[in-house]
């Protein structure tokens, strides 16, 4: 059995939280500063990771190699599931010409390109995001917004920012189930103090993506719908999640804000022509006016219509218990690891959900789509094999920082960051967003970050006095603003919208923004901790 070590250098929390961080300042390092490929810095982070815990922290080699082999099934299987299954269905789409009348339909609802980034990015984006969420709504979105004429790098900023309000309700709620289950606190309860967090940052996100695309004059002119837009989805997030089910809350954000957004008479006067000028600096498809039959435009919508079926039907309490059955837990082979108070760590089971998972649920909807669509089998499977091919760096990407995740936990690495955090004391309710910041960033997954650092914020909470459901919620609610800068998200931007290799330059356009909406985040979460903000919490 390995067990552990908090302090494996001289006995010091604080040197030995400088070395466990070396892995993820490897990461940002070679692709803020060197540009260098994700894929490439996500190895190189892996093989630093591992030698920390190797040298540093005393983690065996062949467990230490079965831990990152944990962390790459678990990147496959749900995570890349999802993915690939999710953008199979967009591929499907795209061959079938559906997909652009789908674009043409939402470019007609408005040809402001500020409310179009609102529809797509945001509205479309969250659907996306609430359905099959790791990474698919910015890849699908950026694509959208190139269609309609924008500049691929500010299609790509706008996807990755727009990416925030809903990640953490994303996947089916898939974050914060995996939040309730590593802390033990009840999903309700956790759901409902993220859904009073999260619907605040839905209030500025529409503002800040009418800023991307057209500066202050895109502020002063597009406020209102886009103040709409956030509050109806803010609204409904905040509803859902506190009175009906985290699992369906951004489905209903999106509906909702999408609605606002129709319902906003400013949102659909045309857009005057210096406006077009100075934002559509792309080539825009000159197919966007052509006229589509109303049963065609069915067919589009039908994809996602029938994976929000398929999702809904699969979360009535029957169904639901049904599909669970065909889980498997196992004991994870070559790992023996406990805690440092001894007790073996969860890493050492496995779970695989085989079909109560949202890759499969999407894969079924994907099915349906091919006949909707009209698409052969034989074509479907080609399609299905494209789809591996073109997300090939990706999923190196997505593998090899889920497995540095992994190594981390397993070796005590994350631990003995977080418990060197948690050391704050009363500066613990402004760094916890901080943490699910960090673990989304290097992960790529609330979901993940969530698994990584959710116990410990519990544990945090409890030794300092604070509210352990804040500091839960906190890691989860922090987390969704370092999804912009993780290397898999910004890789599936930059593959969707024809910059392959320029992760680096889109991470530098959308830190600061990541780091602002951090900052607000943090001070939100400083105030419900104290009587300023405390009666927002249940």
């Amino acid at each position: 059995m390995y067990v552990q070590q908090l302090e494996p250098v001289a006995d010091s929390l604080g040197l030995s939280a400088l070395v466990a961080t070396l892995p993820l300042l490897t990461v940002l390092v070679l692709l803020g500063v060197v540009r260098m490929k994700a894929h490439r810095a996500g190895l190189i982070g892996l093989g630093v990771a591992a030698l920390v815990a190797w040298l540093v922290y005393g983690m065996p080699l062949g467990q230490t190699a079965s831990g990152a082999a944990q962390g790459v099934l678990f990147g496959l299987f749900p995570i890349l599931w999802i993915v690939v299954n999710a953008l199979w269905v967009y591929r499907m789409t795209v061959r079938t010409r559906h997909f652009d009348i789908l674009r043409r339909s939402f470019g007609r609802l408005s040809d402001d390109p500020r409310i179009q980034a609102l529809v797509v990015a945001f509205c479309f984006g969250a659907l996306l995001e609430a359905l099959a969420g790791f990474g698919a709504p910015v890849a699908i979105s950026a694509v959208m917004l190139v269609a309609l004429g924008f500049d691929p790098v500010k299609a790509a900023v706008v996807a990755l920012v727009a990416n925030t309000a809903p990640v953490a309700f994303g996947a089916m709620g898939t974050p914060v189930v995996t939040l309730a289950q590593v802390t033990g606190l009840p999903l309700d309860t956790v759901a409902t103090v993220v859904g009073r967090q999260t619907p605040l940052l839905a209030l500025v996100v529409p503002l800040l993506l009418v800023f991307l695309v057209d500066g202050r004059r895109g502020l002063r002119e597009t406020w209102v719908p886009a103040l709409a837009c956030g509050f109806a989805f803010a609204a409904a997030q905040f509803a859902a999640s506190n009175y009906v089910s985290a699992q369906l809350a951004d489905i209903g954000a999106a509906l909702a804000g999408a609605g606002a957004l129709v319902a906003v008479p400013s949102a659909r006067r045309p857009a005057s022509e210096p406006v077009r000028v100075a934002v559509l600096t792309g080539v825009r498809s000159e197919d966007l006016d052509h006229d589509d039959p109303r049963p065609e435009i069915l067919r589009a919508y039908a994809p996602y219509a029938l994976i929000v079926a398929i999702f809904s039907i699969a979360q009535i309490p029957p169904v639901k218990d049904l599909l669970a059955k065909a889980t498997r837990t196992f004991d994870w082979p070559f790992l023996n690891v406990a805690g440092p108070d001894g007790d073996p760590v969860g890493g050492n089971l496995f779970s695989l959900p085989l079909v109560a998972t949202g890759g499969t649920l999407v894969l079924l909807a994907g099915v349906a789509t091919a006949a909707v669509l009209g698409v052969h089998a034989r074509v479907a499977v080609r399609e299905w094999a494209a789809t591996v091919h073109e997300l090939r760096f990706a999923i190196l990407t997505v593998t090899s920082v889920l497995a540095l995740a992994y190594v981390m936990n397993l070796s005590g690495q994350a631990a003995t960051i977080g418990h060197y955090v948690a050391a704050a004391g009363a500066g613990l309710a402004f760094l916890s967003p901080v943490l699910g910041w960090f673990g989304v960033a290097v992960t790529g997954s609330d979901t993940s970050a969530n698994a990584l650092f959710g116990a410990l914020q519990v544990t945090a909470a409890r030794q300092s006095g604070l509210s352990p459901e804040l500091l839960a919620a906190a890691n989860s609610s922090g987390g969704v603003l370092g999804k912009m800068i993780s290397p898999q998200n910004l890789t599936i931007a930059c593959a969707a919208v024809g910059l392959a290799g320029k992760e680096g330059d889109l991470l530098r356009k959308v830190l600061p923004w990541s780091l602002v909406l951090l900052l607000v985040m943090c001070l939100i979460v400083v105030g419900q901790s104290t009587a300023a903000l405390g009666w927002m919490l249940p």
